[in-house]
This record gives structure tokens, sequence and C-alpha cells, in this order.
């Protein structure tokens, strides 16, 4: 049986802490930042993690 290759997409945005939880990047960060309320742009600078449901499904396409 041949080695399941990694999605590449999936590589690029997602990492898996050391605790198994997947970390994710914001949406909206890019440009045009003074358009957000600042309390906005404060909150997307935390960490960000993915929802339980969606972990197995991430981890299988990160190997």
């Amino acid at each position: 049986m041949p080695k399941m290759k990694s999605v590449k997409g999936a590589v690029k945005r997602f990492k898996v802490k050391k605790n198994g939880t997947v970390k994710r990047g914001t949406a909206f960060r890019s440009h045009i930042l003074t358009k957000q309320d600042p309390q906005t742009r404060t909150r997307q600078h935390k960490p960000k993690v993915i929802a339980k449901v969606d972990e197995k499904n991430v981890k299988a396409m990160i190997n």
C-alpha cells in the first residue's frame, strides 16, 4: 500500500500543539485593517483553535 500524501494546503494552514489540539489562523488579517474596529483587530491577534469535530479530519490531512 502506498503512503498517504499530506494535503499541502492544510499543512500550511494548521499546526498541531503539544496537547493535541490544532491551531489555525484568523481570517481578515491581510490588509485594509483601518476599517476594522480596534477591538476586532486585537481579538484577531490571539491564537485560535479549530473545533473538536474537525480535528480528526485535519490531522488526517496533515499526517
